[in-house]
């Protein structure tokens, strides 16, 4: 179901020309400030193709009303910092998507959400595993030890008002052993990854001591982005009845 929503939401063409100086997108908001008046609910972009991501969006009611996933080189800097990296790479994700949408007839108003999410050990980033040695060894970092996810929330208004926010979670896993270290490697769970692991998933075995958000681990604080989205005059619309289905039995 999320992927076939997801599917809709994606772009045709993944590729588009950077803006120039004067764009739909600045034209908009100069004519909102002019204005001064209530407009319809405004419109947000989601600069991820993530379905963690759409799905914790979902619990609090918000829907994207498109994706426009940034590719952006993630390679860390030499010497750069985990919280460095991940706040540089947030805003890079929202600029290209905010890029993509400057002159797009349909989206050029609308507020864009971008997200990046690290793993981190001390100062060692533990990047996507790409093949299975990198998982086994990153794996077998974490096990036993506590270890930090940082998640900065980067948020461009329509008026290009760039608000960012970095979230901690330090997350310690229990010891792990051979045969659940090949297991786990064996499910293919770690692909794609960052730390190369998924707490919602299997790995959630692992987890011995949590301190923080939750969902940040997943990939997305939702107490922060919900606060961030409130404080820009985004409207949240929760729905509440959902949830709220009760055994009276």
């Amino acid at each position: 179901m999320i992927m076939t929503i997801m599917s809709s939401f994606l772009p045709s063409f993944a590729r588009s020309e950077a803006p120039g100086r004067e764009t739909l997108r600045r034209t908009l908001a100069r004519e909102a400030a002019q204005a001064k008046t209530e407009t319809e609910r405004p419109q947000l972009v989601l600069a991820s193709a993530s379905p963690r991501r759409v799905t914790l969006l979902a619990q609090v009611g918000v829907t994207p009303d498109a994706l426009r996933p940034a590719s952006i080189d993630e390679t860390p800097k030499r010497g750069e910092m985990p919280r460095a990296l991940v706040s540089r790479l947030a805003r890079a994700k929202a600029e290209v998507a905010r890029n993509q949408i400057a002159n797009d007839r349909d989206l050029a108003g609308a507020y864009v959400l971008a997200a990046d999410t690290v793993v981190a050990m001390g100062r060692k980033v533990l990047m996507k595993p790409t093949h299975i040695e990198e998982a086994m060894a990153s794996l077998q970092l974490l096990s036993g030890r506590t270890h930090k996810v940082q998640t900065c929330i980067c948020l461009i208004t329509p008026d290009d008002r760039v608000r960012t926010k970095i979230v901690d979670t330090r997350v310690r896993f229990r010891y792990i052993n051979r045969s659940e270290l090949e297991s786990y490697i064996a499910s293919r769970e770690w692909r794609g990854k960052a730390g190369g692991y998924a707490i919602q998933g299997l790995a959630g075995c692992f987890v011995q001591r949590l301190i923080g958000s939750y969902t940040n681990v997943v990939g997305l604080p939702l107490t922060e982005v919900v606060s961030l989205l409130n404080s820009e005059k985004f409207p949240i619309q929760y729905n509440w009845l959902k949830y709220a289905e009760v055994d009276r039995d």
